[in-house]
């Protein structure tokens, strides 16, 4: 049976909880993602779904990119989805995300508007949008956009 709380907090204070099934309607005043300050300019970007929501690449990209999504599959249940985001910040020649994995098994995202982008805005940052569901063990649908911001 589920502890009845009702009444018994007092103040203000954050509360903290590792884990919490909420079955009935939520309301929810104010959420802040984690966002990571990356300075890599190049290579395959590690994106670890278990620290942060969102990754911030704050110098002017060098080099296309890989990007690997961790600790999906063992913190997913199946029918459970997940969104993440990528800004990538981009000087006078541009790069791009041009391959993706889950997991480091490789996926093709399907793109909003149907094409993948084939390069990276100049002197702005994109922000990429990824949305991951799990539809069977080790499987996902990955559902992704890029925005240009100049």
């Amino acid at each position: 049976k589920p502890l009845d709380v009702t009444g018994a907090i007092t103040s203000s204070s954050s509360i903290t909880a590792t884990s919490a099934d909420i079955n009935g309607p939520l309301a929810v005043e104010e959420v802040k993602e984690k966002v990571t300050i990356d300075t890599t300019t190049s290579g395959t970007l590690t994106f670890n779904t278990q620290t942060q929501a969102v990754i911030f690449l704050s110098a002017n990209q060098s080099a296309n990119r890989t990007i690997d999504f961790t600790n999906v599959n063992a913190n997913m249940s199946t029918g459970e989805s997940m969104t993440f985001a990528v800004l990538a910040t981009q000087g006078s020649t541009a790069y791009y995300l041009n391959a993706y994995q889950v997991d480091s098994s490789s996926v093709t995202p399907k793109w909003s508007g149907g094409s993948a982008p084939s390069a990276g805005n100049a002197s702005g940052i994109d922000a990429y949008s990824f949305t991951l569901v799990k539809t069977a063990d080790a499987t996902f649908t990955v559902l992704a956009s890029v925005t240009q911001f100049a």
